[in-house]
């Protein structure tokens, strides 16, 4: 597991090494319309962070499915909102040029998850799209166990002030939690897809899926959807997605089923 550590570290360093200078650092401080946040519901997004500024995020995923019981009895429980909830809270701050720390804690086995992500290549005249190297450590009881750390890329096209797609690209190491269960791989290797549209002048639809291509793959895609509004520094986002997920391990395990589908929302801060 040490060796795997080093290997990923060694990668990110390796990619700050070989980022080419002609590509001039912009202020990132400025809104980019198109890409007004760090991530799209759960998967992360090419918006880079300014040195030493930093940013928060909480998640929350009601635990009913919205699915169960009648009409009756979803109002009843006020759409989920009186059932209990998966919170988790996250930390980012920048430390470099077009790189950012940071950490998210799940209330989902208690998953603590350290993120660092480093941009590449910045889209522009001469190049089409945007890329950025991820690596992510997590473990379940507070990093005490099921460790699973990932590394992958993120690639991003924005188009005007309107929208932006991504393709991501993801390996997982240690997805299969149970040693003892038969499988044919524990670990996976998924590539996200999302994309923002800008429908208003503060107003987005934003949506994500996260199929994995290989390995380990229990349950179904994980799969969301959400509307949100920005206000200044803050994004408020209303979604809609069938897992709890947050975390690279937890999107590449995926969700129980397409039947249950659980409302939530996320509630970001950028400090600049």
């Amino acid at each position: 597991m040490n060796r795997t550590i080093g290997r990923l570290l060694l990668a990110l360093s390796c990619s700050v090494l070989v980022t080419p200078s002609a590509f001039a650092q912009q202020d990132d401080a400025v809104l980019r319309p198109a890409e007004p946040d760090f991530t799209l519901v759960s998967l992360p997004t090419s918006l880079r962070l300014p040195v030493l500024k930093s940013a928060f995020r909480v998640t929350h995923r009601f635990g009913r499915p919205l699915g169960a019981g009648d009409l009756g009895d979803l109002v009843g429980d006020l759409f989920g909102l009186d059932n209990g909830a998966v919170i988790g809270l996250e930390y980012r701050i920048g430390i470099v040029p077009n790189g950012q720390i940071g950490f998210h804690r799940s209330s989902s086995g208690k998953t603590i998850e350290f993120f660092g992500q480093y941009g590449l290549l910045r889209q522009g005249d001469r190049v089409p799209i945007d890329v950025s190297a991820l690596v992510t450590y997590e473990g379940a009881d507070n990093l005490h166990e099921n460790y699973s750390p990932a590394i992958g890329a993120i690639v991003s096209r924005t188009f005007g002030d309107i929208a932006a797609v991504y393709a991501e690209p993801i390996w997982v190491n240690n997805t299969n939690t149970l040693p003892g269960e038969l499988a044919d791989d524990n670990d996976t290797f998924m590539v996200g897809l999302g994309a923002r549209v800008r429908i208003r002048p503060t107003i987005y639809l934003a949506g994500e899926l996260a199929p994995r291509a290989s390995g380990y793959k229990p349950g179904v895609t994980h799969g969301s959807f959400a509307i949100e509004k920005r206000a200044g520094g803050h994004i408020f986002q209303l979604n809609f997605s069938n897992s709890f997920a947050t975390t690279m391990g937890q999107l590449a395990r995926g969700g129980s089923n397409n039947d249950d589908w659980f409302l939530g929302f996320n509630i970001s801060r950028k400090f600049f």
